[in-house]
């Protein structure tokens, strides 16, 4: 597999306004990117998730998952102009570890994220997603890529279930088992762990509201749910909005605004 420090990354100029800019590189990126509690609906974490039917098929209305769609959110980060693409990659990585999904494998989807503040990449990541039997999208892990001038600096946070292979940084943390990334019917109240792996990572995520309608520059959205999220390495908290068949459309944190203006996720 071919990760993105391996291949030349694009560098994105943006002129002003921010979002003009954002959605012309919608286009450009197409181009120039390689193809705990818990309650309610949410899987116990001691229960082993069923991927017996096709892992890679996101039927989740608040977890989508298209090949080759791309997603594109604009705002701030601090003082900098902060642009974040999504690429659903037409890709997959087989994960297979004893004690998950009784040791056979399972095919993860692979979404790259990448951070760009005031035109320059600032981190570039790849996740790995799967839909078990029971509509629950797991989290396998990530590879994260932190960037200065056009330069990899770090791997900081990064994690994967069974631990790195010979391509992967070495100094990936290992986890025994993937994370619930987004149950299959959250309800207000759901408490879930997207992920688990302390000192590495931690989140908690607790879904405080459903049924909103909420615009961004990309549309209107009915029946959005919005999730809180907390870390015990950081006392800051996020917010999020999930809308159906798009996934994430606003996050909102004590420095940070990102709203999505551009998706060519197409409509359940």
């Amino acid at each position: 597999m071919t990760h993105p420090s391996e291949a030349s990354e694009p560098r994105l100029v943006l002129p002003r306004p921010v979002m003009r800019a954002a959605r012309w590189c919608v286009s450009a990126l197409l181009v120039a990117l390689p193809l705990s509690q818990v309650q309610a609906a949410v899987p116990a974490p001691d229960r082993q998730p069923d991927f017996e039917s096709n892992p890679r098929t996101f039927t989740n209305r608040y977890a989508p998952f298209q090949e080759g769609a791309v997603k594109v959110y604009a705002g701030t980060a601090g003082s900098a102009q902060e642009v974040v693409v999504d690429d659903y990659l037409p890709k997959r990585r087989i994960f297979q570890v004893e004690g998950v999904n009784d040791g056979k494998p399972v095919h993860c989807s692979i979404l790259r994220e990448m951070s760009f503040e005031d035109g320059q990449l600032v981190e570039s990541t790849l996740n790995y997603f799967a839909q078990a039997d029971d509509g629950t999208v797991y989290y396998f892990g990530e590879l994260v890529d932190m960037y200065q001038n056009g330069v990899v600096t770090s791997h900081e946070g990064s994690w994967l279930v069974g631990g790195p292979e010979d391509s992967d940084p070495s100094t990936t943390a290992t986890s025994a088992r993937p994370f619930v990334f987004m149950p299959a019917t959250p309800e207000k109240a759901d408490v879930f762990k997207p992920e688990d792996l302390l000192p590495v990572v931690d989140e908690t995520a607790q879904v405080v509201d459903t049924h909103q309608t909420r615009a961004v520059p990309a549309g209107q959205y009915q029946d959005v749910i919005q999730v809180l999220e907390s870390s015990e390495l950081d006392t800051a908290t996020e917010n999020k909005w999930y809308a159906p068949g798009v996934g994430a459309i606003s996050i909102a944190a004590q420095d940070e605004q990102l709203d999505l203006i551009a998706s060519t996720l197409r409509s359940p």
